[in-house]
């Protein structure tokens, strides 16, 4: 069979947030780059994912002229709170940061980014199968799969590994520090289009467990509870899914839980993970393929972005001006960002939920940090800051 040779000056493997944020940035800057993407559009553009986008995110979606939906679409949040059954701590994060967040769903802003990519000239490669990385211990580096029923070779300078956990960049760097912390419970989530119970987000702490009522869209609403590791979606029909969150949110919200058909149910198993080693060579690791932070806080997509950032200033040095001192201080940089972040998700996480290992004094001790934060400002300021994101 013969091999199509494609050459190009970055690889980028996974069509998520990641490696399309990156791509575009390359494009952007005149280089050329091609997306790498095992899974079909259709299924990328599918995944019900997080939603709350800070500047870091809204910014580099504006530099790139990818914003028309998000400016239109998207709810300016300058707000949350923090709930425990019997009260509800407002966060003002625009009085005490002078920023907000936006809530504009991750499916949104794969689907925006996807579509820009034809007229941009940035070509992406779905349902592409046996993605392997070669050489990447030189300069140049390469990247096989099988696309359309042939196999392709993409020689380049570069490769960006932005494929998730379970894909071939993390593994192609090999052994390297890694740190985990798996949390004994998950998410059980039901999306549907109804309007939400409290016009922001509530992270509630109650004595049957965590739950969390969220929006995508003043008609759309996202809500979790807390739930252990050995349930499963089926044991869970949404009559009874309903009826647990209106009781959770009944003494807490404005409204009433409205319900209607689900769009998607799922259950997230929570966990924070770092993989210390986000280069070898002439491949760099960003977002879900180096760091994985539990939901609570929103940092997943945020955090992704932030590493485009780096990467891509690195790599638009790198192979316009010849200058590597970007590149060569990535992983440094991208990890002193990303541990402030897994840091903020675990505390809240710990905070926010009730772990089975717990009794009364770990319930106290919850309890009495709860009213340290609605007493403080100083407290507030400090949950504020991290929420609407650190500087990158």
């Amino acid at each position: 069979m013969t091999v199509a040779v494609r050459r190009t000056d970055v690889v980028i493997i996974g069509a998520g947030p990641a490696g399309m944020l990156l791509g575009h940035m390359l494009r952007q800057a005149g280089l050329a780059c091609i997306v790498v993407e095992r899974q079909s559009r259709a299924h990328v553009e599918s995944r019900i994912r997080a939603g709350v986008l800070e500047s870091v995110t809204t910014d580099l979606l504006r530099s790139l002229g990818i914003a028309e939906r998000l400016d239109a679409e998207g709810l300016i949040e300058e707000g949350f709170n923090l709930a425990t059954d019997d009260r509800t701590i407002r966060i003002d994060v625009k009085a005490l940061t002078g920023r907000h967040v936006t809530v504009y769903g991750q499916t949104e802003v794969t689907r925006d980014l996807i579509e820009a990519a034809e007229p941009r000239g940035l070509p992406v490669l779905f349902d592409a199968s046996d993605v392997a990385i070669h050489d990447i211990d030189g300069d140049a580096p390469v990247v096989t799969c099988r696309h359309a029923g042939e196999e392709v070779r993409i020689e380049a300078r570069f490769v960006a590994g932005c494929d998730g956990f379970h894909g071939p960049s993390r593994k192609a760097v090999g052994a390297g520090p890694e740190f985990e912390r798996a949390y004994p419970f998950g998410w059980l989530g039901i999306l549907a289009d109804v309007p939400p119970c409290h016009p922001e987000l509530i992270y509630a702490n109650t004595a049957d467990g965590f739950a969390l009522a969220s929006m995508r869209s003043p008609t759309r609403s996202r809500y979790y509870i807390q739930v252990p590791l050995t349930e499963r979606v089926e044991d869970w029909p949404e009559a009874r899914l309903w009826d647990e969150l209106d009781r959770r949110f009944a003494p807490l919200a404005d409204g009433p839980v409205v319900r209607g058909p689900a769009l998607e149910m799922s259950i997230a198993p929570l966990r924070s993970y770092v993989f210390e080693t986000m280069r070898r060579g002439s491949l760099f690791l960003a977002g879900d393929a180096a760091h994985i932070v539990p939901p609570t806080g929103a940092k997943g997509l945020n955090l992704a972005a932030s590493d485009v950032v780096y990467l891509g200033e690195a790599l638009i040095a790198a192979l316009k001006h010849g200058d590597t001192r970007g590149i060569d201080g990535y992983q440094a940089r991208a990890l002193a960002r990303v541990w402030k972040a897994e840091r903020f998700s675990w505390s809240l996480t710990r905070l926010m939920h009730r772990f089975p290992e717990d009794g009364a004094f770990e319930h106290r001790m919850q309890r009495a940090e709860l009213d340290y934060v609605a007493e403080s400002t100083a407290m507030q300021t400090a949950i504020a800051e991290n929420y609407v994101g650190l500087p990158v």
